[in-house]
């Protein structure tokens, strides 16, 4: 476990949230949850992911999944990924009156 990543208290709280796959089970989902944390939390590009998190496309892949499982209608993920890319969430390194790079204004 690195800074930042999820205790197993963290994660015990989100794991029954998430959406199981469509085909089989996610491989190590924490370690890919850990990953898109890692990616929201430093704003650094997907192709920046550490090695320890896996592949780069694979966490792109899997965040992407649930991101579009949340907008189709759970409305209890879609808070949670609402929370996490507005920078509100815990360990985001921002504040809301942080700069943004989508828009260009701070």
């Amino acid at each position: 476990m690195t800074r930042g990543d999820l205790t197993d208290e963290e994660w015990s709280l989100i794991e029954p949230h998430l959406p199981l796959a469509e085909r089989g089970p996610i491989p190590d989902p924490r370690r890919l949850f850990n990953a898109v944390m890692w990616r929201f939390r430093t704003g650094r590009t997907w192709r920046d992911l550490p090695t320890e998190y896996g592949p780069w496309s694979t966490a792109y892949d899997r965040f992407r999944s649930w991101a579009l499982n949340a907008r189709d209608g759970d409305s209890e993920a879609a808070t949670t990924e609402t929370t996490e890319t507005t920078g509100t969430g815990r360990g985001t390194g921002t504040d809301e009156g942080g700069y943004d790079a989508g828009t260009g204004s701070g």
